[in-house]
C-alpha cells in the first residue's frame, strides 16, 4: 500500500522528451484536409455518373427489347395469316370446285375432237 510522505513534492518532475517532427502549420493541415475531403466526393461523383450510364444502357436495352418483341408478335400473326390466305387460294383454286361453278354458270367441258392447238410462227 501506498503512503504519503513529504519528500514526494520536492522531486521534480521528468523532463519532456524533445518531439522528432514540429507539427505542421495549421494551414498545411487545413489544405491536406480539403484535398483528403475531396478525394471521397470526386469518386462518388464518378461512380454515379458510371452507374447512372449502366442504367440508361438498360432502360435502352430494354427498350430495344420491348420493340423486337412487338415485331416478332406481329411477324408470327401476319405468317398466320399468310396460311390463310394460301389456304383460301388452294381452295379456290381447287378443280372440283371451278368445275361445280362453271356447270352452275351453264359451261360444259370442252370434248377431245373440239380441242385444237395454234401453232406461232416467227418465234
Amino acid at each position: 500500500m501506498a503512503t504519503w510522505s513529504p519528500t514526494a513534492s520536492t522531486v521534480a518532475a521528468p523532463a519532456r522528451r524533445p518531439r522528432a517532427k514540429p507539427a505542421p502549420a495549421p494551414r498545411r493541415r487545413a489544405a491536406a484536409q480539403k484535398r483528403t475531403l475531396r478525394a471521397p466526393i470526386f469518386w462518388i461523383v464518378v461512380l454515379g455518373i458510371l452507374l447512372a450510364g449502366v442504367v440508361a444502357l438498360n432502360v435502352g436495352v430494354l427498350r430495344l427489347n420491348m420493340s423486337l418483341d412487338k415485331l416478332d408478335r406481329e411477324r408470327t400473326q401476319l405468317r398466320a395469316e399468310n396460311a390463310a390466305l394460301q389456304s383460301q387460294l388452294s381452295s379456290a383454286a381447287a378443280a372440283p370446285r371451278l368445275q361445280a361453278r362453271a356447270a352452275k354458270l351453264g359451261y360444259v367441258p370442252a370434248s377431245a375432237q373440239d380441242t385444237s392447238y395454234v401453232h406461232l410462227t416467227g418465234r
